[in-house]
């Protein structure tokens, strides 16, 4: 487990910031199921990744979610495999993708105005249903005399 995880050439988790818990998994296993801590609990300390910028910090943050501990922790949980080392592999893989989620700068929206034929359009249907309310209205008129 000595191995960082590489996100980018700049951005990789050290080590150190690392967490490793085995639990035992739920699901099916057979008799294994009661005996073997399979399950993998991983924590990342979010200080310990080196290369992210604050403003990435803040993303992943808010990717993460209900993934950040009380401590500021984040934590990743693999189970799909009866492996222990499938499930850790997993787990860490699940980290680099969050990771490198946090990474992307979003593309920012910038609202664009309708065109003039949108504008027309709009204009040409609300007189369309504007007449056709008016001709409701004087034969309606012209019933109730």
């Amino acid at each position: 487990m000595a191995d960082p995880i590489e996100v980018t050439p700049r951005v990789r988790i050290l080590p150190a910031a690392l967490e490793v818990h085995a639990i035992r998994s739920s699901g099916p296993g057979g008799q294994n199921v009661n005996k073997v801590s399979s399950k993998i609990l991983l924590f990342v300390d979010l200080a310990g990744i080196e290369g992210l910028d604050e403003a990435s910090r803040r993303r992943l943050l808010s990717i993460a979610g209900r993934r950040i501990t009380a401590d500021g922790r984040l934590q990743v949980t693999a189970g799909e495999s009866r492996d222990r080392f499938r499930n850790l592999e997993a787990a860490r893989e699940k980290v680099r993708q969050l990771v490198a989620r946090a990474l992307v700068v979003p593309k920012l929206r910038r609202p664009s105005e309708p065109t003039a034929a949108a504008r027309e359009r709009r204009l040409r249907a609300k007189k369309r249903d504007a007449g056709v309310k008016a001709v409701r209205r004087t034969r309606l008129l012209a019933e109730e005399e």
